[in-house]
């Protein structure tokens, strides 16, 4: 009998790493707050329920939270009609969403002092692209035991696992990184770029050269996706993390110029037009 495992949040991101959780053999016990996914989703095979008690009572041990940010989570397992409605005992909550280190660890204290549940964090990376070919690089803290214990899950929805110790802020904090030198480098393509075009070479034919030579990146190996992020998308993700990076080094006094900058910078370079400012 396959395993049943919680999933709340079948989002852009969500909904084909839960498809690829019910290919590998989980039955999948779904949840969104947008009821226009629910047919989709069960002609996906995957298991809907109209509540998030539902979830937590039919899960065996682990749900999954694909929500937004750390309010959602909140609201995913303390608000009325929560996870911890079903008074859940002996099972993990898999935090897949991006919050900023110290939030996440709030996050994770407040769940051991006010429940029977344990929460690791699982952060990842990849994109919806890397959702949908479970392809995603899942990058996990908390306690070892169980997040090793729940490998066959992360093998369904990526291709490789980090394990970055028992804080669970920790898994943000290598997102960040990862995150950070991504607009890094997108910057210096998107700049050499055009620095080219001014000169009108065949801008293919640069990436073909910079794909062979030292500055190949996972950027310019995905330049045609990449030049198309806008700025309600996949680019205001970024900005978000890059100044979540940002605000981490002020706070513990780690100088990283070129982050600040490639923040600043990041819709310059790319010659998108810039989103308002919040």
């Amino acid at each position: 009998m396959s395993k049943k495992i919680g999933f709340a949040g079948l989002g852009t991101m969500g909904f084909p790493m839960a498809v690829n959780l019910k290919k590998a053999g989980f039955e999948v016990i779904g949840y969104d707050a947008y009821k226009g996914v629910y047919e989709k989703a069960e002609a996906a095979g995957i298991t809907m329920v109209d509540s998030l008690k539902e979830v937590a009572l039919q899960a065996d041990e682990a749900i999954i939270s694909m929500v937004r940010d750390y309010a959602q989570n909140v609201d995913l397992i303390f608000g009325e009609g929560g996870l911890l409605s079903a008074e859940p005992k002996n099972k993990t909550i898999i935090v897949m969403s991006t919050l900023d280190p110290e939030t996440m660890n709030e996050l994770g204290k407040k769940v051991e002092a006010e429940s029977d549940l344990t929460l690791i964090s699982a952060a990842v990376s990849g994109g919806a692209s890397g959702a949908q070919a479970g392809t995603l690089s899942i990058m996990t803290s908390g306690s070892e035991e169980i997040v090793k214990s729940f490998q066959p899950y992360f093998d369904a929805i990526g291709l490789n696992t980090f394990f970055y110790g028992e804080e669970p802020g920790n898994s943000q904090v290598a997102k960040l990184v990862n995150n950070m030198i991504l607009g890094i480098n997108m910057n210096a393509v998107a700049e050499g770029l055009k620095l080219g075009n001014h000169y009108n070479l065949p801008q293919e034919e640069l990436l073909n050269l910079l794909k062979v030579s030292t500055g190949d990146s996972w950027v310019v190996r995905n330049w045609s996706d990449v030049s198309e992020w806008t700025a309600d998308t996949a680019l205001a993700v970024l900005l978000k993390d890059l100044k979540a990076a940002y605000n981490e080094g002020l706070n513990h006094n780690v100088s990283m110029p070129f982050n600040a900058l490639s923040s600043t910078q990041l819709f310059n370079s790319m010659e998108k037009e810039k989103p308002e400012a919040k």
